[in-house]
């Protein structure tokens, strides 16, 4: 199985890093911390590039807005340096759901398994 994943590992990137980028990152790749979600940040020694190592599937809507700001050079210091002011009314960072079973269906969506009645509009029928 070790080959095997060696192999994915060199020729795919959606499930964590690749060889080159995993020798990159060892060769130039200074750490500059870990979110929540265990993803893991860094830039070379010069802070000239940044990226992140994700921890499983590779999906961009899992960077927070703090790191991500920071990979997209909004600001210079990273959120372990300075983090951002949180408002009380803020709600925790949630990745893109679409697509999965825990994406938002409204009550009269065909993906619940009871859907509400629909009363928004007439079906058209022909005379």
């Amino acid at each position: 199985m070790g080959l095997i994943n060696t192999l994915l590992r060199a020729v795919t990137w959606w499930n964590g890093q690749t060889i080159g980028t995993q020798i990159f990152t060892a060769r130039k790749g200074v750490k500059v911390g870990e979110d929540a979600e265990g993803n893991i940040f860094y830039q070379t020694k010069d802070g000239a590039r940044r990226w992140v190592i994700f921890n499983g599937e590779a999906e961009a809507s899992r960077v927070s807005p703090e790191w991500h700001g920071w990979l997209h050079r909004t600001w210079d210091e990273p959120p372990t340096k300075a983090p951002l002011p949180r408002k009380p009314w803020e709600k925790e960072h949630l990745e893109n759901l679409t697509g999965t079973p825990r994406a938002y269906a409204p009550p009269g969506s065909i993906r619940r398994p009871d859907p509400a009645p629909r009363r928004d509009y007439d079906a058209w029928s022909p005379e």
